[in-house]
């Protein structure tokens, strides 16, 4: 039997409201923690990220807002400003009602702004720890009317360094109200804030298979020896042609200088890092959701809240450090039935950290091979002929029949043809191949790839072979004269 949300115990205008915006049925966690919360118990909530775990404290919380009090009665924390503007608009979507006043609260933006809007009545205020330990502080946002409070991610909370900000917090909020902490793992420091700040909690845990979901395709790459990551990940990236990436790295630096190495070689990408200001996060944040940009190049804690739809690969350039978060950046891609792609650059060093994930998503990763240049130049021919397939059958060819005319005149029409192609071929083909950078023409001979006595010609490159063009006055000389 197919569980509802009108089953777990949510309005009727909530459920017709939760249709309208294309909520079908609940999650497991939205399914365990609802009718829990919805009782006025406390909650801890072992949950991934991607498994609806917004929504299932948010609906029961929004039941019980009074939208005729215009006072703070609901307190949400996140470890990221980028996860607090995500929270908050979920809860704008799981709500119509225009009365509900809810405001997200995080450093680097305005913080008299935010004064502004508390002093106008909020109902809701999701913000970051040092944000609003500020605003209380300064006694600008008032707590004696909460009665909820909800920390989202609280493992990467306390991870970030933030364990002592939210104890502050929790301290200064009423005694009286309910508490919900929902995280990805159930580590010892979450097992003693919970003991210390919830009363009588109860916990419900969404059995992640450890293993990531069928749905995800998750292989691995091997870097030969005397390459980098990064000479590595450009052929990879050329036969993938990911539509959207989330590109992992461990530091700033190394975030800064690949996609400086990407962006040369002709690819849609930025970076995403601490070193961002708010409004350029934001920005950024707005054109790969609008695929402006299609890969981003990000820390991990910086794509902390970094949610896009329809993500078609998730790229572990460096390992993480836990296989929990390994785990959390792949869950990323392959969602709402959707296929997804991860891939995971390794050193010989990594191999243990790779038995690691094997272990706890119990099972092997596909070990890919690193295509030759002779492999992705046919798989450029291949993509220039259904573009030509697709142009063959447009209206604006009629434009370019005068000139193919009148080059007809000297030349025979299929040379004109491979001319025009060649010219298309040259535009699209990645820089990075179009000088040789020393990417050989295959792999180091220890990588499988490498094909003992194949020969591309000069370069590799064997893809497309050079010849002279014909002209119609090369014709044969006898009658020519």
């Amino acid at each position: 039997m197919t569980l509802s949300f009108h089953s777990l115990g949510l309005s009727e205008a909530r459920v017709r409201h939760l249709e309208k915006a294309g909520f079908a049925s609940p999650t497991p966690i939205q399914a365990q923690a609802i009718p829990h919360l919805l009782s006025g118990r406390d909650v801890v909530g072992l949950a991934q990220t991607g498994t609806g775990k917004t929504a299932a404290f948010s609906l029961p919380m929004l039941e019980r807002i009074d939208l005729n009090v215009h006072a703070v009665q609901a307190l949400i924390l996140t470890p990221t400003r980028e996860l607090a503007v995500q929270v908050y608009q979920s809860i704008r979507t799981l709500s119509d009602d225009r009365r509900l006043q809810v405001l997200p609260i995080y450093g680097g933006q305005s913080i008299d702004i935010q004064i502004r809007r508390l002093q106008r009545g909020a109902q809701v205020v999701v913000g970051t720890p040092g944000r609003v330990l500020d605003l209380l502080g300064r006694g600008d946002l008032k707590l004696n009317k909460l009665s909820w409070i909800v920390l989202d991610e609280a493992d990467e909370m306390l991870n970030m360094g933030f364990i002592q900000d939210v104890e502050k917090i929790l301290a200064q909020a009423p005694a009286e109200r309910q508490t919900a902490f929902f995280s990805a793992t159930m580590d010892p420091s979450i097992r003693e804030l919970s003991a210390k700040f919830l009363h009588s909690p109860v916990t419900v845990n969404v059995e992640q298979p450890k293993a990531a979901p069928a749905r995800i395709n998750q292989v691995f790459y091997m870097v030969p020896r005397g390459w980098t990551k990064a000479r590595a990940l450009q052929p990879i990236l050329e036969m993938e042609d990911p539509e959207s990436a989330l590109i992992f790295v461990r530091t700033r630096k190394a975030a800064a200088e690949l996609t400086r190495q990407l962006q040369a070689a002709g690819h849609s990408v930025d970076e995403y890092h601490g070193d961002l200001s708010q409004s350029q996060r934001e920005r950024l944040l707005l054109r790969f959701r609008q695929r402006q940009v299609r890969w981003v190049v990000a820390t991990d804690i910086a794509a902390r809240g970094l949610h896009v739809d329809d993500l078609t690969h998730v790229i572990n350039y460096d390992l993480p450090d836990s296989v929990e978060s390994y785990v959390h950046r792949i869950g990323r891609t392959g969602r709402a039935g959707k296929e997804g792609t991860a891939i995971s650059l390794i050193h010989p060093l990594d191999k243990r950290k790779l038995r690691d994930i094997e272990r706890h998503i119990r099972q092997r990763l596909e070990m890919g091979t690193i295509p030759t240049r002779a492999q992705i130049e046919a798989r450029h021919l291949e993509k220039l002929q259904k573009q030509l397939c697709e142009t063959l059958a447009g209206e604006r060819i009629a434009s370019f029949l005068p000139i193919v005319a009148q080059l007809s005149e000297e030349f025979e029409p299929h040379t004109i043809a491979a001319a025009a192609l060649q010219m298309a071929y040259d535009q699209t083909r990645p820089s990075w191949m179009r000088v040789d950078q020393g990417y050989g023409d295959d792999p180091a001979p220890e990588n499988p790839s490498r094909s003992r006595g194949q020969h591309h010609g000069h370069n590799g490159q064997n893809a497309v072979r050079k010849t002279r063009p014909v002209k119609r006055s090369q014709a044969p000389v006898s009658s020519q004269q």
